[in-house]
């Protein structure tokens, strides 16, 4: 089993960042076993093909622009995922649907694939996380841990 958990966002806009420190918070707090690899994904784009290719499960934490109240975590599992890309939900966006879409189109996409999104409460260029989402940073953290337990790997806590 390959397990890929892929933070995405820009940590010069605020809450854009809390994908990227939601991985970062991950290695910090348990103790990620071999079939779990961490990316940071920045606001990369075509270039994280291969390492996101033929794996069993995409975990992806991003800022969602999803009209929810600021710091609400979001789910999402498989088919749910390409309706939220129908509009723009992050400054970055234009590259993961293209990923994803690659990935099908090639037959390299993840057997399974959830996205963990975090409403932003501000985007503005500033580097740490507001308030609000900074609270909400653990919620997060340990759900990307109970989803990579839910597949059978076990992930303990520091």
């Amino acid at each position: 089993m390959r397990i890929v958990v892929l933070g995405v966002g820009n940590i010069l806009l605020t809450d854009e960042g809390i994908g990227v420190r939601a991985i970062e918070e991950l290695g910090r707090r348990y103790q990620v076993p071999a079939e779990v690899d961490l990316l940071d994904g920045g606001t990369s784009a075509m270039e994280l093909l291969d390492d996101l290719a033929n794996c069993n499960l995409l975990i992806i934490a991003d800022c969602v622009r999803a009209g929810r109240a600021p710091g609400t975590l979001l789910r999402l599992k498989d088919e749910e995922i390409p309706a939220l890309f129908r509009t723009k939900l992050s400054p970055h966006q234009v590259g993961l649907p293209d990923v994803l879409a690659t990935l099908v189109i090639t037959h390299e996409a993840p057997e399974h694939t959830v996205l963990f999104g975090v409403e932003p409460e501000s985007l503005a260029t500033h580097m740490g996380l507001t308030p609000i989402v900074e609270a909400v940073l653990p919620v997060l953290v340990d759900a990307i841990a109970a989803e990579i337990a839910a597949a059978g790997i076990a992930i303990p806590a520091r």
